[in-house]
């Protein structure tokens, strides 16, 4: 993965944790209870954080190629599908 594909994740997780905190907020939140709810926030705030920290590695990537860079970027765009989208 390059810094230019992970700039891109980023990007896509941003609008994903955007829209979905619209919808949310403005059709869910019709139906849905105070519990549920709070499930919903707290997996946004975990998208929130991890695409900034994708974003960070992006940018750091682009300034020294380290494959510690690379891993670590994987695993925090595997962990935000899977920790974030189980919520």
């Amino acid at each position: 993965m390059t810094s230019r594909f992970m700039l891109i994740v980023a990007a896509i997780s941003g609008f994903i944790y955007v829209a979905l905190g619209a919808f949310g907020a403005h059709v869910l939140s019709k139906t849905l209870g105070v519990v549920e709810m709070g499930w919903i926030q707290t997996g946004l705030q975990y998208q929130a954080f991890h695409t900034l920290a994708i974003f960070g590695l992006a940018v750091a990537m682009q300034r020294r190629i380290s494959i510690w860079f690379y891993w670590s970027s994987v695993f925090l765009a595997l962990g935000t599908v899977l920790f974030s989208g189980s919520l």
